[in-house]
């Protein structure tokens, strides 16, 4: 009789030891339907347009995505989408040097660009009865851009000093350049979007010249116009600024990839720093994959703010780190990465830090995910999906990634298909992707007198100032 009391005792401490796990998905009661009333059109020559209009302001966001990246590069030549977005402002055969930015802003207006790893994209903010405008504009540089020599070494200096200040004097900056370059040795995923600098260095004007003349063309674009606007009268200035231009030939994105990994890797650099800096990757599928929803909010869980599990344990409660978190990017034309970061506290070991992190995602498998973090987890993820739209601008970012990923109706499913995730199928994929074989670690040791870590993040596209 002893032996069952001690046994029914065991069994209720075990109860109060652990949270309820999960087993079913989190509470969708109230989740908000994001409705994304876009109208697709396609103009003969090959160019698609995206147009979500919003008549709450008499504004308007005007973007062209071209699908071309750092990805596209070939050895020996990269840095050449960011630095082709540089050049898009230093003229055209009917706009001298310049006279974009003036006119945009002349108007009121203002406009910027980026490149990234799968796109390269140019944006302007104006009033809505400026749309005529801008889309003259920026239909003139997708045909008539004019390279110049003379205009080329001046803005090659400007890279140069950009990658100094974005790389060469940050830790963190240099740190995830080498991560990804140990990760991606094949893909050109592992090279920077910004370029190697001998690379920069050495690109000449016929370079660019055919590496415009082969993507910046009507077929490997998309237009996303967010704001006040009537669909069929945007529609007509599309026909009127693009439809013109020739349906010139392209033969597509190249179709990449990267061999699987077999082991994990680790790379330690040392940097003038204050303070040690942790980074571990992992290879995760993007959202093409079923699991992706389920990696989403692993990342969310894990990593993603104050509430998280390496929040509370390596900054609250162990004084470990003076920041932490994850990042999982799955709007990406190929496979990409699971990040998880910290940044030490004054005195504390990178070692402890690894073996904290460990245990979280061991715990994690082991013990299952509670209903109160799958909750708090969607609701966070929601909120900040609503306030990422809470902007011309942010609705305008969302459709021109999702649709240079290859899939534009992502953003009516991406909620709903979160809300559907289980505990059982977070431990599941976090059994199935955070493993040694996929693992990837890349440690910053302070040099001398160096600078403090900023709070480091894996890299983002790389804005070109406003011109």
């Amino acid at each position: 009789m002893r032996r069952w009391k001690m046994l029914f005792l065991a069994i209720l401490l075990a109860a109060f030891a652990f949270p309820a796990q999960a087993g079913g998905p989190a509470s969708s009661a109230g989740l908000i339907q994001i409705p994304w009333n876009v109208t697709e059109h396609r103009l003969a020559n090959g160019l698609r347009a995206l147009l979500l209009p919003d008549r709450r302001a008499p504004a308007v966001v005007f973007q062209v995505w071209y699908g071309v990246g750092s990805r596209e590069e070939k050895t020996g030549k990269t840095g050449l989408a960011h630095m082709l977005e540089h050049m898009m402002f230093r003229g055209t055969k009917n706009y001298g040097p310049k006279e974009f930015s003036n006119i945009v802003k002349r108007n009121g207006g203002s406009h910027n660009a980026f490149t990234s790893f799968d796109y390269t994209a140019y944006y302007e903010n104006i009033a809505s009865d400026r749309l005529d405008l801008v889309m003259k504009l920026e239909a003139d540089r997708m045909l008539n851009l004019a390279l110049q020599k003379d205009l080329l070494e001046p803005e090659r200096k400007v890279v140069l000093e950009e990658r100094k200040m974005r790389v060469d004097d940050s830790p963190t900056g240099a740190l995830y350049e080498k991560l990804r370059a140990a990760i991606f040795t094949k893909h050109p995923y592992g090279n920077p979007i910004i370029g190697w600098e001998p690379d920069i260095k050495t690109y000449t004007l016929e370079d660019l010249t055919a590496f415009y003349k082969r993507y910046y063309v009507p077929r490997n674009a998309t237009v996303v116009i967010v704001g006040d606007f009537d669909t069929q009268e945007a529609i007509g200035l599309l026909e009127k600024h693009f439809g013109p231009l020739p349906a010139l030939p392209f033969p597509g994105r190249p179709v990449l990839s990267e061999p699987p990994q077999r082991a994990s890797k680790r790379l330690v650099i040392r940097r003038p720093a204050r303070l040690p800096y942790l980074a571990v990757a992992y290879r995760t599928p993007n959202w093409k994959s079923p699991d992706y929803p389920a990696l989403v909010m692993l990342e969310a869980i894990l990593g993603g703010g104050e509430t998280s599990r390496l929040y509370q344990r390596l900054v609250r409660r162990d004084s470990l780190s003076l920041g932490t978190g994850a990042d999982y990017s799955f709007i990406t034309v190929d496979p990409g990465l699971f990040y998880v970061y910290s940044r030490m506290a004054p005195g504390k070991k990178v070692e402890d830090v690894e073996a904290v992190i460990q245990d979280e995602i061991d715990k994690l498998i082991r013990k299952g995910v509670s209903r109160e973090e799958l909750d708090r987890a969607l609701r966070s993820i929601e909120a900040q999906t609503v306030f990422s739209m809470d902007s011309h601008f942010g609705r305008a970012m969302l459709l021109g990634r999702a649709a240079i990923a290859g899939n534009v109706r992502l953003l009516e499913t991406y909620l709903p298909s979160l809300a559907k995730v289980t505990g059982r199928d977070i431990v599941r994929v976090a059994k199935k992707y955070l493993t040694p074989d996929r693992k990837t670690t890349a440690i910053l040791i302070p040099a001398k007198d160096g600078k403090s870590p900023a709070p480091g993040q894996p890299p983002k596209p790389k804005t070109s100032g406003d011109k």
